[in-house]
């Protein structure tokens, strides 16, 4: 007993999620490598559980199968193949009726048909607390692409698909307004949310390209890694040099960040990094490019922006102000 009490206890707050992981592999006889199945088949899987995952108060339940759907076809395109079909299955509550779940299923379908999915299954179960989501995704690539791709070297540009931290701003006026919605008793008056349109859509209806593929094979490049940013852009860039086995040097002026956003933060008072690195919800994409690629990147795919570049293992993760002073890149 003497010694369970003396044993070193590491919260999760502590080390974050991506050391975590790596920890709980030490010594295990394993890598952390998503599965990639044979004939150039890459497999994703991800888990959305009600209350901690979304919100049903504020999350209409057709642009919530919608997103959902999009979290695991990010991390299909973040790997660079093309999403092909996808397994659903739902864990559904006594409250649920059939409607509800058509609903949802309804925003499935959509992304479905969006993306060109050539097949799709759904599963049904029960569940004891509220919704919860299950979704495994294929994806395919042809071998005379992956036989090409880059091996990831130190330099190789970071460049992120969009701008980061409305989404989280975004939850935070919905957070805010079903506050006030249980403090006023359920008043059925509808607040005025006009002015927060931007950041509210990208927190409930976030979008991802189609092409993704496409535009980058057209101009000859091939992302030598690359991660979907979902849970941050801090978590992002740690796990994206795990997977690469080098550092990361992020600048903090090359980071796209939407007008919208820095008005909502200096409106609650909040430090709009802390939206930008641990927010969330971002739905962005991250890839390592080539050194050589950068000014075909610049000139024919310019919505994304060169935010960083890797660099020695031995630098870790670190966020470059204009100054030139470095900070070591945490995740929550």
């Amino acid at each position: 007993m003497a010694d369970d009490k003396q044993k070193k206890r590491t919260e999760f707050s502590e080390i974050g999620k991506v050391a975590a992981i790596e920890s709980l592999f030490v010594g295990s006889g394993f890598i952390n490598k998503s599965l990639e199945l044979h004939g150039g088949e890459y497999f994703a899987h991800k888990v959305l559980s009600e209350g901690v995952d979304f919100d049903l108060v504020y999350n209409p339940l057709r642009h919530l199968g919608y997103k959902a759907v999009l979290a695991v076809l990010g991390e299909v395109y973040a790997a660079f193949y093309k999403p092909t079909s996808l397994s659903v299955v739902l864990g559904i509550s006594a409250r649920f009726c059939l409607e509800d779940i058509a609903e949802l299923w309804a925003g499935i379908v959509a992304v479905a048909k969006e993306h060109a999915l050539d097949s799709l299954s759904l599963e049904l179960n029960p569940s004891i607390n509220g919704l919860n989501i299950s979704l495994a995704a294929i994806g395919k690539q042809k071998k005379k692409v992956l036989d090409s791709r880059p091996e990831v070297k130190s330099m190789d540009l970071l460049c992120l698909s969009g701008n980061v931290g409305a989404a989280y701003m975004g939850q935070h006026v919905l957070e805010r307004e079903k506050a006030s919605f249980v403090a006023e008793s359920q008043d059925s008056r509808q607040p005025d949310l006009i002015k927060y349109k931007y950041i509210l859509a990208q927190y409930l209806c976030p979008e991802l390209p189609t092409n993704v593929i496409e535009r980058f094979l057209e101009q000859d490049i091939i992302p030598s890694n690359g991660v979907f940013v979902i849970k941050g852009l801090a978590e992002a860039v740690k796990k994206l040099s795990s997977k690469s086995g080098f550092g990361a040097k992020i600048y903090v002026d090359k980071i796209p960040i939407s007008s919208h956003t820095f008005e909502m933060a200096e409106e609650i008072n909040m430090d709009v990094f802390t939206a930008v690195l641990n927010g969330g919800d971002d739905y962005r994409l991250l890839f390592t490019i080539p050194l050589e690629k950068h000014e075909v990147l610049s000139k024919e795919i310019q919505t994304y922006d060169v935010i960083g570049h890797l660099c020695k293992t031995d630098v870790g993760c670190q966020l470059v102000t204009p100054e030139g002073l470095e900070i070591e890149i945490k995740s929550l």
